[in-house]
């Protein structure tokens, strides 16, 4: 045995454990937004992240523990990779030009295609992940529209609608162009910042100035 492998430390369980389930909550982000939370399948998510079905179950009840787990860890890292990209811009139009960029960048990977998946797969469902994706999207949507509201009173963006009714049509844009153009990079960056300026009121021509 080597000098430096002696003085290795050997991983404590709560670190054996965390990492498993990083790697079972990854495994699984990608499998939904493949496949779909009905197509998801337990043996094959433990099997891609390299872990027995007994090994995912020691972490997760079931399917449905599992899908809340994975909305959960997307969203604690979608707001400070994306989200708060809006809070260092000169102005709120800027803003959301900026958050609109980041999140097409964010869902190049497969982990964030998972939100937009359980999303249309569980609209108008009354259960715990259509219940938890609806309060992540009212969330997200109260953000944006306090945004708007600033933008507004400081002139960077234009009168017009209800703010929160702006913000639903400003995310419908935004999660419509990076579906429809999904692994399409960089044309996904310009295109969703161009769509959302639109809605927003804004000169396309604003949209390419923030590239």
């Amino acid at each position: 045995m080597t000098p430096t492998a002696a003085k290795r430390p050997r991983s404590t369980q709560a670190e054996r454990s965390a990492r498993s389930r990083s790697a079972l909550l990854e495994s699984a982000a990608r499998g939904l937004s493949r496949h779909g939370y009905a197509n998801l399948v337990l043996e094959e998510v433990a099997r891609d992240a390299g872990y027995t079905r007994g090994a995912l179950y020691h972490q997760f009840k079931g399917k449905e523990d599992l899908a809340l787990a994975v909305l959960e860890w997307v969203d604690e890292t979608w707001w400070p990779e994306v989200g708060a990209l809006a809070e260092d811009q000169p102005d709120a139009a800027a803003g959301l030009l900026a958050l609109a960029r980041a999140h097409a960048v964010y869902c190049r990977r497969d982990i964030a295609r998972a939100i937009m998946t359980l999303r249309i797969e569980f609209s108008g469902r009354d259960d715990p992940v259509g219940r938890m994706i609806d309060g992540n999207v009212k969330t997200l949507l109260k953000y944006c529209a306090r945004l708007i509201e600033a933008g507004r009173k400081e002139g960077s963006i234009p009168p017009g609608p209800p703010a929160i009714d702006v913000a639903s049509a400003w995310l419908g844009a935004m999660a419509g162009v990076v579906i429809a153009l999904a692994g399409r990079a960089p044309h996904d960056e310009e295109l969703v910042a161009r769509a959302t300026a639109g809605v927003l009121g804004l000169d396309s021509a604003l949209a390419q100035q923030q590239e």
